[in-house]
């Protein structure tokens, strides 16, 4: 009921009252307040009992002022003045006090009611005027379940080798490049992440393709890990679980991002899989976490928020493998991206780690199990980057030096030895409304021990990479890239020869979800 019929009826109760409170004399004498009950009947404004009542109280009271029939006197008599008793009785001016404490009541549930639904308004005007995805995030806030969100990504490649001795071809980060492979699903990745409360934020990444080697496919668990942040704008977080280890601009990028098929050898061979298990302090300003983001949402290739710097601990043994001396890898990274006034970006880092790597070691035919430490061998680094993001000319080039497990030359024993190697891409980025492409040149060179391949063998790896990435739509990539090898060991078996001039071009499709 609107506010005015409300109160209307709240005036009518009133003058009803008022009019059960009237002289009887009044109410006998005057047709016309008599039609006035009826009217007001007609048109809802007394009820029937109402009505009912008020008239029966007129016809009584004018009963009981009527002279019985006598003489006429013969002088009239002075008017008569109304009593007391001829008034309502105290039964009558109860039931009105009550009706006019009930009517109090109403009005102030009322206008309590009127204030609670102006509040309502003026909180509804507040939020439509707010982001719609502020909006979501208000009317979900303390629902941490409903913050979690699955996402991911799958990669469907076909790989041909072409030479003479292209079968001895061996990539340990694509099973695909091989004579006896074709179709084949090179990663299936699926994401489940968010914010469980304003300081607590966990991610969960399972791939259906983890097996890189000779056997079949796997699920493997690639990410498990929670950020725990210290302040509202989670610029110092710690991450501990299973993830990315802070080294190396292209290994920290995902391959939903990368533009080549695979990461170059140069800087993976560091941390293959690029993950392990440990802890990590991260911090970075407000201003360049946005940055960080605005890189991979935007589709510069960014490598994601990995802080500004970086340090931390972890295994030191590889992905969804425990450590096996008890000491810890010791890692730290400094990257700082800029902005300029043209709106280009550009980014530098430097990192670090240090450790001892413990070999996996099998017998080798002919020579026999190659020694190593029981605590394993002096692993460390230093690598620097330089990207320039494509807007729409870009350039990455990383390079890293240090000393790592390598099999020695006679293949008997496993030893600390230097290493060195990087690469350099160039690429170019044109947008067509939502399509977008990327022509792009690699370079990749190596020379080091794989610390990770069984023996720890020598690797020398020198490639040129020649390609093309094609995006239609956001979820849907497709790339092609050709390869020439001019040098690549292969270090999957003994005696482990190097495999020359040989040619590969790969095709991949893959769609994000």
């Amino acid at each position: 009921m609107s506010k005015l019929s409300q109160s209307f009826r709240v005036g009518t109760a009133l003058l009803t009252l008022f009019t059960l409170a009237l002289p009887p004399q009044v109410l006998a004498d005057n047709a016309a307040l008599l039609k006035l009950f009826e009217i007001m009947k007609a048109k809802g404004s007394i009820t029937q009992e109402e009505y009912d009542l008020l008239v029966a109280t007129a016809k009584e009271d004018s009963a009981k002022d009527v002279p019985s029939a006598s003489p006429a006197p013969a002088a009239a008599p002075a008017p008569a003045v109304a009593s007391v008793e001829s008034y309502p009785t105290e039964q009558r001016l109860q039931q009105m006090e009550a009706r006019i404490a009930e009517t109090e009541a109403e009005m102030k549930a009322l206008d309590a009611h009127i204030a609670e639904s102006r509040k309502s308004l003026a909180e509804l005007d507040k939020l439509s005027a707010e982001n719609p995805k502020d909006l979501l995030e208000k009317m979900l806030d303390g629902k941490w379940y409903e913050n979690l969100s699955f996402r991911g990504y799958a990669q469907f490649r076909y790989t041909a080798v072409y030479g003479d001795n292209g079968g001895d071809l061996s990539v340990p980060n694509d099973r695909s490049v091989s004579d006896m492979e074709s179709f084949m699903i090179r990663r299936g990745r699926l994401v489940l992440s968010g914010d469980v409360t304003d300081h607590l934020y966990i991610y969960a990444q399972t791939d259906f393709a983890g097996s890189t080697g000779s056997g079949d496919y796997a699920l493997q668990m690639r990410d498990l890990y929670a950020d725990i942040a210290l302040d509202a704008d989670k610029e110092f977080r710690f991450r501990v679980g299973q993830s990315k280890v802070p080294f190396g601009f292209v290994n920290m990028q995902s391959s939903q991002n990368r533009a080549a098929l695979e990461r170059p050898d140069a800087l993976n061979s560091a941390v293959e899989g690029e993950r392990d298990i440990g802890a990590y302090f991260y911090w970075a300003p407000k201003e360049k976490r946005k940055l960080f983001s605005k890189l991979v949402k935007e589709g510069l290739k960014g490598s994601g928020d990995y802080g500004v710097f970086g340090i931390g601990a972890y295994n030191g043994q590889g992905l969804n493998r425990g450590d096996l001396n008890g000491q810890p890898h010791y890692v730290a990274r400094f990257s700082y991206p800029v902005e300029f006034s043209n709106k280009q970006i550009m980014e530098f880092g430097i990192q670090g780690y240090t450790g001892s790597y413990v070999s996996r070691v099998s017998s080798i035919p002919g020579v026999g199990t190659p020694a190593s430490p029981e605590h394993g061998n002096k692993d460390e680094r230093v690598a620097l980057s330089y990207i320039l993001y494509p807007q729409p000319f870009g350039i990455e080039a990383e390079w890293n030096w240090g000393r790592g497990p390598q099999l020695t030359d006679d293949m008997t024993a496993i030893e600390s030895t230097s290493l060195q190697g990087g690469y350099v891409q160039a690429s170019y980025r044109i947008k067509d409304g939502q399509a977008a492409w990327l022509p792009f040149v690699r370079y990749n060179h190596y020379d080091g021990g794989r610390k990770f391949g069984t023996n720890s063998p020598w690797d020398r790896v020198t490639e040129l990479d020649i390609g093309l990435e094609w995006s239609p739509r956001p979820e849907i990539e497709l790339a092609l890239m050709y390869t020439h090898t001019f040098t690549r060991t292969n270090t999957s078996t003994a005696p482990y020869n190097d495999v020359e001039d040989v040619d590969r071009l790969g095709l991949q499709l893959q769609w994000n979800f």
